[in-house]
């Protein structure tokens, strides 16, 4: 189906950026912490977001206590504050970059975004100057377990899931955006616990990037994510698996 080609290398480049545990549990707490003051309060049956988090950090093994600790944190009085935000750019060669971040500090997440796209070949654009670039589609990422996979996509295609992949035993759902409340409720009907669930911005299209300014645009995307402000980074970069292999070996 559409996607598998696509998404190949985004992986690839998603399983190096899993390695930094302590990044990712603190941008998930900082995900907790929004969803709590923003989607509805503290009890994830009545706040989708926050439900969608914990479940997020519960495929990241996060420690329950730190979970539990997060959410009473942000529903207890002068909580921590933060503010959405995302920043539109490009890369070496044009490869488009999406970004989201939640601060507390504007200025600081503006001046330091700016900062990484300037030090490393890239520049910023103009909000919706990749409207076309990305769709927003709700992904999950599940351990099939001993689930079977063509009875499972059945059901989840009943229940709105317009795509899917199978590889190296992780099977990856993808739906519209609308959709994704719809599957994420169908997989807690089934006992199915995603490692991962969220909506994330799928590229319509690739951009072939050249093999000498790969390591440039990754520093670019290194930065980007090794910053605390920094929630996801999303981009459209095509490139080899040589090129690819040879940079992480």
């Amino acid at each position: 189906m559409a996607g598998h080609s696509k998404w190949a290398n985004i992986r690839h480049r998603k399983g190096a950026q899993d390695a930094k545990r302590g990044k990712i549990f603190t941008k998930l707490i900082k995900e907790i912490t929004v969803a709590v003051k923003t989607g509805g309060g503290p009890d994830p049956d009545a706040n989708p977001r926050l439900r969608t988090a914990i479940q997020n950090a519960r495929g990241m093994n996060m420690p329950k206590d730190n979970i539990e600790r997060a959410i009473n944190k942000a529903a207890g009085a002068g909580g921590d504050e933060y503010k959405e935000s995302t920043f539109e750019g490009y890369g070496p060669d044009g490869v488009a970059i999406f970004v989201e971040c939640a601060t507390d500090n504007t200025n600081r997440t503006v001046g330091n975004v700016r900062s990484y796209f300037s030090k490393f070949n890239g520049s910023l654009g103009k909000d919706g100057c990749l409207q076309f670039v990305f769709d927003r589609k709700g992904v999950f990422v599940l351990d099939l377990g001993d689930k079977d996979e063509d009875e499972l996509t059945m059901e989840l295609i009943d229940a709105g899931a317009d795509d899917f992949e199978s590889e190296e035993g992780v099977f990856t759902v993808y739906t519209e955006m609308t959709e994704f409340g719809s599957v994420q409720q169908k997989l807690q009907e089934l006992g199915v616990e995603p490692k991962e669930a969220s909506l994330n911005r799928i590229p319509t299209m690739m951009k072939a990037i050249e093999s000498r300014h790969f390591a440039t645009f990754m520093k670019l995307i290194d930065a980007l994510e090794d910053d605390d402000d920094v929630q996801k980074v999303y981009h459209n970069c095509e490139v080899d698996d040589a090129v690819l292999e040879a940079h992480y070996s």
